[in-house]
């Protein structure tokens, strides 16, 4: 399997970040752009770490896609070393 990623993206609770950057844009967008993985950061931002544990479940090995949806795009939660 190819693997077409985005490793590096923020969500809408990020400074100067669109406010339409939510789980279900995020993931609309990248089937538009043949992406089948995304790292998404910005986790450990209280709201956006409700939304994610809302919206999504694992898939094993850290991965996450959408709730009950088999052909949704994968989900890696990533984040930056200071």
């Amino acid at each position: 399997m190819t693997i077409y990623a985005d490793l590096h993206l923020h969500s809408k609770h990020s400074r100067a970040t669109s406010k339409e950057l939510d789980i279900d844009n995020l993931e609309k967008w990248a089937r538009v752009k043949g992406l089948n993985l995304l790292g998404t950061g910005d986790f450990t931002h209280p709201t956006y770490l409700g939304e994610l544990k809302a919206q999504l479940e694992p898939t094993g090995r850290g991965l996450f896609r959408l709730k009950n949806q088999s052909e949704s795009i994968v989900f890696m939660l990533t984040g930056a070393r200071s």
